[in-house]
């Protein structure tokens, strides 16, 4: 039998069933896995906490850096979420602890102008975005997966969470966000992913 995104998608609908799962909570062409697949661009990179930094700048009032004692030191927020990827797996009920990406705009004070973000990651990976995404309660950049810090292989110490598209959107290595005030592509976006990476509406490219 031919592997096609409905064979996908019907795949991901009878797990639904099996498991008393809403069908709506499983975007076309998704399959369920209880696993945490690793896919990553390049290899990880180190992390020296005592050095390490993070930043919000660009198209704001008032840029900013923290370190890693500073930002854990903020208000924590955890979150259970489901998250996609483009490569078509979903894993449901995850949960997340870290700071709240809008309450770090706000911070910020982010320009009338800034309408974009573009993230970016050690490592030298981008990713890109409407700004108003990043407003959203279940946006955190986070640092603890399912009760324990995050390990390198899922993007340690920090990444960005961004569960309402795929999952390459959520950046792992997070280090600065970057507000823009017109859209600039990141890496996989400039490699043919699609702009917005609506998993629901199944926007995986451009072409």
């Amino acid at each position: 039998m031919k592997i096609t995104s409905k064979v996908i998608a019907e795949r991901g609908r009878r797990q639904g069933r099996e498991l008393g799962i809403d069908p709506s909570r499983i975007p076309p062409g998704q399959y369920l896995t209880t696993k945490f697949p690793v896919l990553t661009y390049g290899r990880n990179p180190p992390v020296e906490l005592a050095s390490w930094s993070f930043s919000v700048d660009g198209q704001v009032e008032r840029p900013f850096a923290v370190g890693w004692d500073e930002l854990t030191a903020m208000e924590q927020v955890t979150t259970t979420v489901d998250i996609h990827c483009v490569t078509r797996w979903s894993k449901l009920d995850t949960t997340w602890t870290g700071v709240r990406a809008r309450g770090l705009l706000e911070r910020a004070g982010v320009k009338p102008e800034g309408t974009f973000v573009l993230a970016h990651s050690d490592g030298g990976y981008t990713t890109n975005m409407p700004l108003e995404l990043l407003y959203d309660d279940d946006v955190l950049l986070a640092h603890t997966y399912e009760g324990q810090p995050l390990e390198p292989d899922h993007g340690a110490p920090l990444r960005l969470l961004v569960p309402k598209r795929y999952f390459w959107k959520s950046a792992k290595f997070l280090r600065r966000l970057e507000i823009l005030d017109e859209e600039k592509q990141g890496f996989w976006e400039l490699n043919g992913y699609h702009n917005d990476g609506d998993p629901f509406a199944e926007q995986r490219h451009w072409f």
